[in-house]
């Protein structure tokens, strides 16, 4: 079975270790200690609330999203390029850089800039798993 430090939870839920202790302490996923004395997650339970969270993605407006895609990253636009007709928008998601080629009329109608919050959605055909 895996076990995960708050620290090594923190970045793969890509926040804050204050954020995951304070997630931990709300009861929002379960933690025990080590031999170490560190507070430690099960693999399974970190699974299970990272699933949790995906499905929390809520609006400014207070409502759900509805969306097919299942594979969210929420993150802060660090970029944005524009071009005549094409744009290429940067989103950095926790230790992720997610880039994507979008219309220019799409950003602008979503009024898209520079350190604004902003959730990038990969669906694909393909999809490489690599283990840690």
């Amino acid at each position: 079975m895996e076990f995960y430090t708050i620290g090594q939870a923190a970045e793969l839920l890509g926040v804050s270790s204050d954020t995951a202790r304070r997630w931990a302490d709300a009861g929002r996923f379960a933690t025990t200690r080590d031999a170490k004395d560190r507070r430690i997650v099960e693999g399974a339970e970190l699974a299970a609330f990272c699933v949790e969270l995906a499905r929390e993605d809520v609006g400014e407006d207070g409502e759900r999203r509805s969306t097919s895609a299942r594979n969210a990253f929420p993150g802060i636009v660090t970029a944005i390029k524009l071009g005549d007709v094409a744009a290429q928008v940067e989103v950095q998601a926790g230790g992720f850089r997610l880039v994507s080629l979008l219309t220019r009329e799409a950003v602008e109608d979503l009024g898209l800039e520079v350190g604004m919050r902003a959730t990038a959605r990969v669906k694909s055909t393909s999809v490489v798993i690599d283990r840690t």
